[in-house]
């Protein structure tokens, strides 16, 4: 269980610091568009950093390979920021959570809809 906390601090360290590091760091040109941090896992040793990024409002896959280009220099401002023995490899990933939510929410909209016009037209029936 302590295993689990140190963890979970650890990610929330390295959110953090990545975060910062997207709203003032990182000068690539392809990160452009709206780019957060939403979710770290570390893995139990703590030899990698899944770091999931949720892209808004420009192109995925220039932005991943932009992140993907500036992993060494995140890596080093982690590194100085999250006092560890040895500093965990990053690994970028896209967060598709928010679009599958969205989805769902579409999709629970449309069957909602549908359910309100059949009662309409069985109250109609009904009525008649």
């Amino acid at each position: 269980m302590a295993s689990y906390n140190r963890t979970r601090r650890i990610a929330e360290e390295i959110r953090k610091v990545i975060s910062n590091m997207l709203i003032s760091g990182i000068k690539d040109p392809r990160i452009t568009s709206m780019v957060s941090v939403t979710d770290v896992e570390v893995t139990n040793d703590l030899s990698y950093a899944y770091v999931y990024v949720s892209i808004l409002g420009g192109d995925e896959e220039s932005t991943l390979t932009g992140l993907k280009s500036a992993v060494n220099y995140v890596r080093r401002e982690v590194s100085r920021n999250v006092k560890l023995r040895h500093t965990p490899q990053i690994i970028f990933k896209v967060d598709d959570s928010i679009k599958k939510g969205m989805y769902m929410d579409n999709l629970i909209k449309q069957v909602t809809s549908k359910n309100n016009e059949e009662s309409v037209h069985k109250d109609e029936e009904y009525d008649n």
